[in-house]
């Protein structure tokens, strides 16, 4: 068992949630029960994690994806109502982390989603402290984009949208979860033969095939299931508490 406050303060710290300009709050978004001994992890606070989280005695839920992003509409009225109303009555606090979650160096989703891949990290790029958010490898050996969908596809679970920007290897390649499709022509300026995020833009089609990178739209809900997991595991052995990862099936 472990206070809620104490748990909060040391997540918010451990993810250095202070160094991040981001679109919504980080840490405790909605409070509940003052003592946690089991919590509860997904991906985003839809209805169904939070009735999963219900069902399961959850004292908290941890996501990625949480509430209160800026320029939403701030009233208190349907689904936000339906969510926010069964997550009170079940006295269950939310915790939130976006931006943090995605630079961690160890727990984060871009870390993750390398190891899930079979990835060694040699460096970062892109937005956020230390280097950015982004990271890029050398991959074990070269593959053609064909064969590079296809183990990013065996890996997560999802064959990926594959937009190939020309006919030779792929040796070094980039990847940041989610809707981080913008960042290809960092990717680019850097050398990588590849990059890999959630999402895919109009825009995204035409960059790959001048800039000469193969991208690979993985899905946003599938590039970043990895950092929240890792987080709460971590949280469970600092603090002795029960943790459960729910997977609510999402093909964006």
């Amino acid at each position: 068992m472990v206070r809620l406050n104490e748990l909060v303060s040391w997540s918010n710290n451990l993810l250095q949630v202070d160094e991040y300009q981001d679109y919504c709050p980080n840490g405790l978004q909605v409070e509940g029960r003052a003592e946690v001994r089991r919590l509860i992890s997904g991906v985003t606070a839809s209805l169904a994690l939070i009735e999963a989280a219900a069902a399961a005695g959850a004292d908290a839920l941890l996501v990625h994806h949480g509430w209160f992003w800026n320029g939403e509409d701030a009233r208190v009225v349907g689904m936000k109502q339906r969510r926010l109303k069964r997550l009170l009555e079940s006295g269950i606090s939310l915790l939130a982390y976006h931006l943090p979650l995605d630079g961690h160096a160890e727990l984060g989703n871009n870390t993750r989603l390398g190891r899930v891949l079979g990835f060694t990290t040699e460096g970062r790029f892109g937005k956020g402290p230390g280097g950015g958010m982004a990271v890029f490898a050398t991959l074990p050996q070269p593959m053609s984009g064909t064969e590079l969908a296809a183990h990013i596809g065996q890996r997560l679970g999802r064959v990926p949208l594959h937009v190939s920007g020309g006919d030779r290897p792929l040796r070094r390649v980039g990847w940041c979860s989610g809707a981080a499709q913008g960042w290809i022509d960092q990717a680019a300026a850097l050398g990588l033969d590849g990059f890999i995020s959630g999402e895919v833009s109009e825009s995204t089609v035409h960059a790959a095939r001048e800039l000469g990178i193969d991208y690979f739209a993985a899905g946003h809900h599938a590039t970043e299931r990895y950092g929240v997991q890792a987080l709460g595991d971590h949280l469970a052995g600092k603090f002795a508490i029960d943790h459960q990862f729910v997977e609510i099936e999402n093909p964006a």
